[in-house]
């Protein structure tokens, strides 16, 4: 029996009438399509080795689950199946832990934001679910990744690459060295928010890019999905991670920085998305810090990027030489773009 097979009749599935189809997209977790005539099931692996304590992340889920299902019933929250042993993941020693999660019919994900309102549906969306879980307990959420958006540590980090990193690579970093340094504040503000009294710590999605959000067939959005990175944060992490994802035409691979830009149709869409959803929940000091989550999270990955290449690629690794670099720079043509149009972005959500 493979470890597929046996994490099927975990759940009481009759593996010889079940069609197992692998997909491909995700970029953590192992996941495969998993169906017969007349049920169709998500399987996928916890990437352990990322997630070191997978059963927090099971843990969250079931209460947030629970907590929708008593105040807002009508909400689609795709938690997943238990076993037959009423066990939330299936673990198998050697292998690693497991779970199944039912398909939702006639939806459908998207890789690539292509147009404004897919921005403002998915925006929405997350939106909602913040908004639906505010009166959740947030302190009862486990943190499945310490320090996750912690642009604190991530900058003590880029120091430390600066102390023991690549000499040949800091020679050649120069100007995106002396870019992140010259950018700082962003950390400062950070830090400040962290002490401000009007930020509220809030259930969190953490990884709100366009493909973790479910689309029907008139492409309205359904509900949010990949629920490992939910636990408490602020409104900066989501709002951040759309905007360094959605703004741009061009994606953190590419090379020709020429194709970065910001649209800002896109950051409109946003805007009327999220904060159709979290108006009342957001309070002034929020809301002025909104397009400080977008230079919040570039500047993060920017920095993340350009440590690693000094440090050899340790952590994200490299397909070809440089990779880390470029990506890096892509990440500062993003922010410095952001920063150009940081007037002209206020004027489109004042009042």
């Amino acid at each position: 029996m493979t470890p597929i097979d046996e994490v099927l009749a975990a759940y009481d599935l009759d593996i010889n009438n079940l069609k197992v189809e692998p997909i491909h997209n995700g970029l953590i977790n192992s996941t495969w399509h998993i169906k017969n005539a007349h049920k169709s099931f998500i399987l996928q692996k916890v990437n352990h080795n990322v997630f070191k304590n997978p059963q927090a992340i099971a843990s969250n889920i079931r209460l947030i689950a629970d907590y929708l299902l008593k105040h807002d019933p009508g909400y689609l929250f795709v938690s997943p199946v238990k076993t037959i042993r009423n066990e939330e993941m299936m673990h198998i020693a050697g292998y690693g832990y497991f779970r199944l999660i039912p398909f939702v019919k006639e939806s459908h994900t998207i890789n690539t934001v292509k147009k404004p309102q897919q921005a403002f549906e998915a925006a929405k969306k997350f939106g909602e679910f913040t908004k639906l879980l505010s009166g959740f307990p947030v302190q009862k959420l486990q943190t499945t990744l310490p320090d996750f958006h912690n642009i604190t540590l991530r900058y003590q980090q880029f120091l430390g690459a600066l102390e023991t990193g690549n000499k040949i690579r800091l020679q050649e970093s120069k100007e995106l060295i002396q870019f992140i340094k010259d950018n700082k504040n962003i950390v400062v503000t950070y830090e400040n928010i962290l002490h401000n009294p009007s930020f509220k710590l809030r259930v969190t999605h953490h990884d709100t890019k366009i493909s973790n959000v479910l689309f029907d067939e008139k492409n309205k959005g359904i509900c949010v999905i990949d629920l490992d990175t939910v636990m408490p944060g602020y409104f900066i992490s989501d709002v951040g991670d759309m905007m360094r994802t959605y703004l741009s035409p061009a994606n953190e691979e590419e090379k020709d920085f020429s194709k970065i830009e910001i649209r800002e149709e896109y950051f409109k869409s946003i805007w009327d998305g999220y904060i159709g959803e979290m108006k009342s929940e957001l309070n002034k000091e929020e809301k002025r810090h909104f397009i400080y989550a977008g230079k919040f999270m570039i500047y993060m990955q920017a920095i993340r990027f350009l440590a690693d290449h000094l440090n050899n690629d340790t952590y994200y690794g490299a397909k070809y030489e440089g990779h880390n670099f470029i990506r890096a720079g892509n990440q500062i043509a993003l922010l410095q773009r952001l920063i150009e149009k940081e007037r002209a972005l206020k004027d489109l959500i004042k009042g």
